[in-house]
């Protein structure tokens, strides 16, 4: 069960943020009304919202997942793998040491994107991508192993972070599309598969007692729902533009 989120409104200067989406570029008011309906289902699941203000320096910073990894008992500050958005953890450190009485860090030359690890009960999972290098990856193993987690490394071979394509869902359920549905370090898991035209909606959160998905899936919704969880949907249009996804906006513990 999560208690609190921490959030951060999108600035104007979201439009000109990383992408290689190819999908146009994001409408601004659209993307606040979108962010809003995030926020506001969030207060639905029955959590605190720590709400950010916009930060114009910084275009991507409303994907506040990438910053920190959180648990109950502790916080590690990650390394942002672009160079543009590691100033980004700045803040997100002072906000932590609010928050958190033991913090770690990710430290140069490695590096870290939070939406490269999932958490699933007492074992964390941490991919390999273009923005989190095996020097981040083994630094957050060694943190993890040393709180007596599990922790696995994951090479991705297709996806842009770990949880682009994964999410889990408790009770031993695990959303799975792409390269992970056969992987065998996910075999145990009881898997929801989502197939190859439906991708963007693996990434999904649980919070509480809802599963927060991308509009616009059916499918998936259909699937999660006979699995026993109450759905929640929410339009992602102009998140996805910029290779965001609902986990990328919310850091939840």
């Amino acid at each position: 069960m999560f208690s609190n989120v921490i959030v951060k409104k999108p600035g104007k200067s979201y439009v000109e943020g990383l992408t290689t989406s190819d999908l146009g570029t994001p409408k601004y008011e659209e993307l606040l009304v979108q962010h809003e309906a995030y926020v506001e289902a969030l207060k639905t699941c029955g959590v605190e919202v720590t709400y950010l203000e916009a930060d114009e320096a910084f275009p991507d910073s409303t994907f506040v997942e990438d910053t920190a990894v959180l648990t109950k008992d502790f916080a590690v500050v990650s390394n942002p793998g672009a160079a543009s958005r590691n100033g980004e953890i700045v803040e997100m450190e002072q906000v932590l040491k609010g928050l958190y009485e033991k913090i770690y860090y990710i430290e140069s030359p490695g590096t870290l994107d939070g939406g490269d690890v999932l958490q699933a009960d007492k074992t964390f999972y941490i991919g390999i991508s273009e923005r989190t290098n095996q020097q981040g990856a083994e630094q957050l193993k060694a943190i993890l192993e040393k709180e007596d987690y599990v922790a696995h490394i994951v090479p991705l071979k297709e996806f842009f972070h770990l949880k682009t394509g994964i999410a889990y869902l408790g009770d031993n359920k695990m959303v799975l599309a792409g390269e992970f549905v056969e992987d065998e370090l996910f075999s145990s898991y009881d898997k929801i598969v989502i197939p190859k035209e439906d991708e963007y909606s693996a990434n999904c959160i649980l919070v509480n007692d809802f599963v927060i998905i991308p509009a616009g899936y059916p499918a998936t919704k259909q699937k999660i729902e006979q699995a026993g969880y109450s759905v929640i949907e929410l339009p992602m249009s102009e998140f996805q533009k910029q290779d965001g996804g609902l986990s990328c906006l919310s850091l939840r513990f």
